[in-house]
């Protein structure tokens, strides 16, 4: 049996919380967790280079080529016709999502816990939480990151993100794709000898006509590597789009 007790300073009739103090009255301390001890939780954590020596960066397939490139109904098509580069939030230091984020030529930081799994980009400065207590997303859970949930299962890290916000760049910025608050992105990490590999799936039924998806790994990085600082400068952003001329007077 444990006892737990709560303490609670009151300062100037405001409750302040300063601690919880806790008395376990068993033999030992009982291990958090909200993972099955059926599967095998695979050593995921550690800083990631996704940069060049990773992955091709420009080329046939950065990630979509003609085996893989989304299938866009007439609505995604429009959006595409009229879509010029001025156009991307990006200029506005607007961040990347996924699909995009995962691909980008930066560091990327995981960090396992018990309940949760912490990914921190290089890129854009982002960080998501992937739930592994069970939680669900609420009404007020959407942004530009989404809610992600998972779970482990047969050595590798399962990923489900929902609750997006519409986003005129949100499968990507290159192609002119946007995606919808119906957007679903999973994503499946393992181990493949000392690299880090994830395949990322889309569905978004407001833009796409099925599914599609790649694969993308990240290498070791450097011993004593720091993520650092993306710092957007919404001003030095913004300039940039001067070098580019619309093609609507």
């Amino acid at each position: 049996m444990q006892t737990i007790i709560k303490a609670t300073v009151f300062i100037k009739g405001n409750a302040v919380a300063a601690g919880m103090l806790t008395l376990l009255m068993a033999t030992g301390i009982p291990q958090l967790s909200a993972q099955s001890a059926d599967n095998e939780v695979p050593d995921l954590a550690g800083i990631w280079d996704g940069g060049f020596g990773a992955r091709p960066v420009n080329g046939e397939h950065v990630p979509w080529g003609e085996e893989n490139f989304p299938v866009l109904n007439e609505r995604a098509l429009a959006y595409q016709q009229v879509w010029e580069e001025i156009m991307a939030p990006k200029y506005d230091c607007q961040p990347a999502s996924s699909p995009a984020i995962q691909y980008d030529p930066y560091h990327m930081e995981l960090v396992q816990w018990p309940d949760r799994v912490m990914l921190r980009y290089e890129k854009d400065d982002q960080l998501r939480i992937v739930w592994l207590d069970g939680r669900e997303p609420s009404s007020v859970d959407f942004s530009i990151q989404g809610f992600s949930v998972g779970h482990y299962e047969d050595g590798a890290l399962l990923v489900e993100t929902t609750h997006f916000v519409f986003d005129i760049a949100g499968f990507d910025d290159y192609n002119g794709i946007p995606s919808s608050s119906q957007k679903v992105v999973s994503e499946r990490y393992w181990m493949d000898g000392e690299d880090l590999r994830v395949t990322v799936t889309v569905a978004d039924p407001v833009f796409l006509r099925e599914p599609t998806s790649y694969t993308t790994r990240w290498t070791p990085a450097r011993e004593g590597y720091k993520l650092a600082a993306y710092d957007c400068d919404p001003e030095a952003a913004r300039a940039s789009v001067r070098f580019y001329v619309s093609k609507y007077k």
